[in-house]
């Protein structure tokens, strides 16, 4: 099945990795999103970055997704993984396996997300099986 449609930030908070402070900028963030679309869902995402000199950036981490997927109701957790080009945001993601409850059991896939600098809406689009 074939799920799109747009997210909004709903909650955001960063902080700085403490240690080792020459040797370049990590955060660790914890952020809200609301899906709508084919996935109507609230999601919590928790993300470790590090930044360049120039302002982009890479970030990995998990979100949990909870909510609809078509007329299925449950949860699952995604691996994120992305980067910032000093402009957009781009995160490719996969169901972690065996992490659906509910409804969405035995889910399967992956998808992506852009959202541009500053932007608090963007875009997904996932392709997902259970």
């Amino acid at each position: 099945m074939q799920a799109e449609g747009s997210f909004e930030v709903t909650s955001w908070a960063e902080e700085q990795a403490g240690g080792l402070e020459e040797a370049g900028k990590v955060t660790r963030a914890t952020f809200g999103q609301r899906f709508t679309g084919g996935i109507e869902a609230e999601t919590v995402a928790d993300m470790v970055m590090t930044y360049r000199d120039d302002g982009t950036a890479e970030f990995v981490g998990y979100q949990r997704v909870q909510g609809r997927l078509g007329d299925r109701v449950g949860s699952f957790v995604l691996t994120a993984t992305g980067a910032f080009d000093g402009s957009d945001a781009r995160t490719s993601f996969e169901v972690v396996p065996g992490s659906a409850r509910g409804q969405l059991v035995g889910l399967k896939g992956g998808g992506a997300a852009t959202v541009g600098h500053g932007q608090s809406a963007g875009a997904y689009s996932f392709d997902l099986e259970i």
